[in-house]
């Protein structure tokens, strides 16, 4: 398998840097097809795929790591993936990243959020841990890693329940700690993002641009003049697909009752291709061949 290349690698390609979320391994190759540099691996989008789940604190490190290692082997862009709260006190933080750096996760954020009170949602308000807690999660998630080129960004969802001076300054202890970047959840307005674009510019900063909360839609060109260094979609790509398999399916059923006739896709041939290009049908089938022929020299 090709080497993978870091989120440094992929910054010198493209800033802002442009992460989609992949919620499992075939929307991670065709992220990859359309010429994104990087991605993400989101704990929202990636437990509503694999098991129907919200993101609460249902599952642990190990449920993660598994759909992280099947996304991972289908792609060769680097990624971050989510680390929740590093999955219990700071011994288990220093697991997740070592488990995570096994199985080629470029970066990953570590939050915030009180784990039995978790939010699915960054625009909604969370209860967040004590800001010393968080901080000596963050110090044994940095000791812990073995690559320089991992990337750990502390985010905090301190905005809702403390307010965005509150936000502010647990990111400033964050960077002031070591992290290579922060992420400062649930900002409302644009001044939001202004503000904290101003007050951290020249640091890693993420955004994040989620469909359907009400928050502000902002381009990625207008957030890199802000100062932001990562836009990120977390529900863009898990979204479109529920639509699709929504709308497909009740099409679906309206044509087996008989009451509407469900015609073809137009463009069924093309998607079957790209279908067949995502999952690497002519490669396997290479594969296949070559087998067939050792067989064959092998009989004779």
């Amino acid at each position: 398998m090709t080497a993978r290349s870091t989120i440094r690698d992929a910054l010198s390609r493209e800033t802002p840097l442009i992460t989609p979320l992949a919620h499992d391994a075939l929307s991670a190759r065709l992220i990859e097809q359309a010429g994104f540099h990087a991605f993400a691996i989101g704990g929202s989008a990636l437990l509503a795929a694999r098991h129907a789940y919200p993101d609460i604190g249902l599952i642990g490190l190990t449920d993660m790591v598994d759909g992280i290692r099947d996304i991972a082997t289908a792609c060769h862009l680097p990624f971050f993936a989510d680390a929740d709260d590093g999955y219990g006190d700071v011994k288990s933080v220093a697991r997740t990243v070592t488990a995570y750096e096994a199985i080629g996760v470029g970066g990953l954020l570590l939050e915030d959020q009180e784990r039995d009170r978790k939010q699915q949602r960054a625009d909604k308000a969370a209860a967040v841990a004590d800001e010393a807690l968080i901080e000596g999660k963050l110090r044994a998630a940095l000791a812990a890693r073995s690559d320089p080129e991992t990337f750990i960004i502390g985010r905090t969802d301190a905005y809702g329940p403390l307010g965005l001076d509150a936000a502010m300054r647990r990111a400033e202890r964050f960077l002031a700690l070591g992290a290579d970047g922060v992420f400062i959840a649930g900002l409302r307005t644009e001044e939001d993002y202004r503000r904290v674009g101003a007050a951290f510019k020249g640091a890693y900063l993420s955004a994040a641009m989620f469909e359907g909360s009400g928050t502000p839609w902002l381009n990625p060109a207008d957030l890199a003049a802000m100062g932001f260094t990562q836009v990120s979609f977390p529900a863009s790509l898990i979204l479109r697909s529920v639509a699709a398999m929504r709308d497909g399916l009740a099409a679906l059923r309206r044509h087996a009752d008989g009451t509407e006739r469900l015609d073809p896709m137009a463009d069924a041939a093309a998607v079957r291709s790209a279908l067949d290009a995502a999952v690497d049908l002519d490669r396997w089938r290479a594969i296949e061949r070559e087998g067939e022929r050792g067989e064959v020299g092998t009989d004779s």
